[in-house]
């Protein structure tokens, strides 16, 4: 009876009901659907603990958008337009919604709208077929996110009504809604979360602190007026007096070829800019003392370089029977004990900024530092320093040229770059498409021009075979090696078994270029070096809580921890007849110096944020602006560091010294601020374009 009432009712007066009809569900009605979503995409994130201060900010801040959403739609005059609009932006935020939560549980990140929008593109366009199963994955949320929309759509005469609300509804509501926001606005720059809210915000450290709407809030708002900066000038650090390995003549007429620096005047720099951003940055880069050259200083200066990153390497897919040649390349030559490549949120993007500038990635109004980096100037980039001596300077990658703006970022840093689409051809279309067929279809060239001409070469790889989704399903490299991994790992599950089918195509890639290298007789006089881009994180279903990677590796952390992302970094020449064992601790970022000294390449190691591993001037148990650094930066949970001394956890707060070291009590503070200072200047460096700037180059 009750049901029928309500249909003749709804029939013969075309409103609803009286309870859906009254003022307060009209004005309620968005705030709440907005607060909605935002703590179901929290329940959902098993990532991010749900009972935080978030609580307080995040339902402030939606019942101030919910608010405001509501005062424009009343306010205008053309209902059925108003409501048209409404439910516009409501399946707008339901899209949205759907997609950060498909990027939370497949990639465990939350993206900004324009990396969104890119990776939309790329990915729809290459992945077509896992987008499909990762959208069957989470259809639950998917249902449960559009009870809104839905409701909506029943319900939208009653909560837009022929009728607008009286102005001092209006006035009340408004006033509401600022002091929600301000409540919110304060809860958050007050909070030890502020930083997130401000310099170093990024989409993925906001939306567990402060949700969704604000998130893409703040990232209009920032790409519009740019990120705010934090005070620049508060960062100097000086070396430690008593650091006597660590001083540095700042009088440039003073410096003997003993250091990395170029001739750059900081402080007349300084003093004749009347940019604060600038004078703060020329003050910093004073205060940097630069790397010492040391006995690696030339060691293979005019002999041929290689350059590998290799997607979703980890160590723990080598061994001595499976993968001989990777195990032969870890184990010779250089063997570092203490490498990293952090999570820098940005996938292959941030690991491969990382290798090939030097600098830390950062995301910049909205988009990752790659991509922020088109047009800027790199004078320090391997292609450029090697292409100026004469080599040979191609890149490839066996994926889509345009991915990742890598056919503008490539080319930007003085590569040859060829990917599928633009030059690279290789015999079999697949995916992933095989590392191996890259280096059959690409090596004989550079390699013969340097036998026949002497051209020496500078060639960089960037591989795809590793990458997930780790199955047996829609992967062309796992089936195609999935018999020997099963039979190597005969009872690991389908993803652990699947990640070794993948690597053995970069094992028997490495294996072709070991052979074609050695039957040239150039082995001697190529040093090849590999780095992941970052750790293999598709090894962990976010959907299910499932760890693969732990099964993996036989011991359990999670990416919280800086041991996740502890993996292996390949400097392997024939040349080097005995292993030389490098425990100093090092990341992605060094990559760059190092090899700029081992090269003898002309570089200032002050303007990078990487070090160059084998300069020694630092005590290990003293702070000083050039010791060894390794920095986990854009977590969203702090941010870690491990320097010579030890280790500091941002997610407990706790540092760790290494056995037999005594650190002062300011020694943590000030690695803090270094550190904080490190992540600010190098987004600076792209920002501000600074190399042209110092360099004019």
């Amino acid at each position: 009876m009750l049901r029928s009432s309500h249909y003749h009712f709804r029939r013969h007066t075309g409103r609803h009901p009286a309870r859906w009809n009254s003022p307060l569900f009209s004005i309620l009605f968005f705030p709440m659907a907005i607060l909605y979503h935002e703590l179901l995409l929290r329940l959902f994130d098993g990532d991010s603990p749900f009972l935080t201060l978030a609580l307080l900010r995040i339902p402030l801040f939606s019942i101030a958008a919910g608010l405001f959403l509501w005062l424009i739609l009343d306010l205008i005059p053309w209902r059925t337009p108003a409501r048209v609009t409404g439910g516009i932006l409501l399946l707008l935020g339901t899209v949205i919604l759907c997609i950060e939560r498909g990027c939370r549980a497949t990639l465990g990140l939350y993206f900004g709208l324009v990396f969104m929008g890119d990776m939309t593109r790329d990915v729809v366009g290459t992945f077509g077929s896992t987008v499909w199963a990762a959208f069957l994955s989470m259809l639950l949320f998917v249902l449960l996110s559009s009870v809104p929309m839905i409701a909506y759509l029943f319900l939208r005469t009653s909560i837009l009504p022929d009728r607008k609300q009286d102005p001092s509804t209006h006035i009340v509501m408004a006033v509401g809604m600022a002091a929600c926001q301000l409540a919110a606005f304060l809860l958050s720059f007050l909070s030890s979360s502020a930083n997130y809210y401000t310099y170093d915000f990024t989409a993925n450290t906001s939306v567990p602190h402060f949700g969704l709407v604000t998130t893409l809030r703040l990232e209009i708002e920032y790409a519009l007026f740019g990120t705010p900066t934090v005070v620049l000038d508060s960062f100097i650090e000086e070396p430690s007096p008593t650091q006597d390995s660590t001083k540095f003549p700042t009088d440039l007429t003073q410096v003997s070829s003993g250091y990395h620096v170029m001739d750059i005047d900081f402080q007349t720099l300084a003093q004749n800019t009347e940019d604060d951003t600038l004078h703060a940055m020329h003050q910093f880069f004073h205060a940097v003392t630069p790397s010492q050259r040391n006995q690696y200083t030339g060691m293979f200066k005019g002999k041929n370089l290689i350059l590998i990153t290799a997607e979703g390497f980890s160590p723990a897919a080598i061994s001595q029977e499976l993968t001989p040649t990777l195990y032969r390349l870890t184990h010779e030559s250089f063997v570092f004990n203490n490498y990293y490549q952090p999570d820098w949120t940005m996938s292959t993007s941030g690991g491969e900024f990382a290798i090939l500038t030097g600098i830390i990635p950062n995301w910049i109004n909205g988009n990752r530092a790659f991509t922020a980096s088109i047009g800027k100037s790199f004078p320090f980039s391997l292609a450029k320093q090697f292409h100026s001596l004469g080599y040979n300077v191609p890149a490839y990658h066996n994926n889509g040229y345009t991915y990742y703006d890598r056919d503008k970022t490539h080319p930007n840093l003085g590569y040859d770059y060829m990917g599928i689409g633009n030059g690279l051809v290789l015999e079999r279309e697949l995916w992933p498409n095989s590392d191996l067929d890259m280096i059959e279809a690409t090596a004989d060239s550079y390699i013969q021009d340097y036998v026949d001409n002497g051209t020496p070469f500078h060639t960089y790889y960037m591989t795809v075979s590793g990458h997930g989704y780790y199955t047996w399903a829609d992967n062309a490299i796992s089936n195609k090696n999935k018999q020997i991994a099963q039979a190597a790992y005969p009872d690991a599950s389908e993803v652990v078994q699947a990640y070794i089918a993948c690597n053995l195509e970069l094992e028997y890639a490495m294996a072709a270029l070991v052979d074609k290298l050695e039957q040239a007789g150039i082995a001697d006089d190529t040093l090849i070096v590999l780095s992941s881009d970052h750790y293999p994180y598709m090894m962990v279903d976010k959907r299910t809580g499932v760890d693969y990677y732990n099964e993996l590796r036989g011991w359990s952390d999670t990416e919280r921890d800086t041991s996740r992302y502890r993996n292996t970094l390949i400097m392997w020449s024939t040349s080097i007849e005995t292993p030389i064992v490098v425990d100093t601790p090092c990341s992605s970022i060094d990559l760059l110096p190092t090899l700029s000294n081992l090269f003898d390449l002309e570089y200032d190691s002050r303007l990078l944020s990487g070090r160059d591993i084998f300069a020694t001037n630092y005590q290990a148990d003293q702070f000083s602006n050039c010791m060894p650094l390794v920095v986990f930066a854009n977590t969203g949970f702090g941010t870690s560091w491990i320097t010579a001394a030890g280790t500091y956890e941002a997610s407990t707060g706790v540092f760790t010294p290494n056995e037999g070291i005594t650190v002062d009590e300011d020694y943590v503070n000030r690695v803090k601020r270094l550190v904080q200072a490190k992540v600010q200047y190098a987004k600076l460096i792209i920002q501000e374009d600074y190399y042209q700037i110092v360099l004019d180059r």
